[in-house]
């Protein structure tokens, strides 16, 4: 019965964002880590990975009591938040989208060791539509369609609304949208 109390007491619990974190480019991320044990530690260790799909998982940086080992490549774009585990990415890319792995090792009597997986989805902010007409010249009342294009450089999740005096436009005889 002791034994299986001491292993329940030593127990690493690490906590993580359970959902999807979006972050927007160009913007700098906080992922949030915390952990706790009732063990006595003597080495605490912190290990950052990052994957994308179809692709092996890349070290960031490290850390044991705190002292932080970055990949070089990586040292000015990745953060260890002390005293917990969270990492701060800065700026964020399109290309740092994917799953972040967070391990935890806590070396006292004996090793125990935790890791979660964190999703980051990575936004664009939608940058301002221009609108064409065409034919440009207008067209006669009763005679003639005319074709309005709304077009967007860029952005991730671009939904299109048509308004007329405020008021949401709908399809019917009258109005084709493609």
């Amino acid at each position: 019965f002791f034994h299986f109390y001491a292993g329940i007491c030593s127990a690493l619990k690490l906590t993580v964002p359970s959902h999807t974190i979006h972050g927007i480019e160009g913007q700098p991320l906080h992922l949030s880590v915390d952990y706790n044990f009732n063990a006595t530690a003597s080495e605490i260790q912190i290990i950052w990975l990052f994957e994308r799909s179809q692709s092996n998982p890349k070290y960031l940086l490290g850390s044991v009591n705190q002292r932080v080992v970055p990949d070089l490549e990586y040292q000015h774009k990745f953060t260890l938040m002390p005293p917990n585990a969270s990492l701060r990415i800065n700026p964020l890319h399109l290309s740092d989208e994917g799953n972040y792995i967070v391990k935890v090792n806590v070396r006292g009597n004996g090793t125990i060791a935790a890791s979660q997986k964190i999703q980051v989805a990575v936004d664009v902010p939608v940058t301002k539509p221009s609108v064409h007409t065409e034919p440009s010249s207008g067209v006669v009342e009763y005679v003639g369609n005319i074709t309005l294009k709304c077009i967007v450089d860029r952005g991730t999740r671009v939904a299109y609304q048509w308004m007329k005096n405020g008021k949401r436009l709908h399809a019917g005889p009258n109005y084709i949208f493609s």
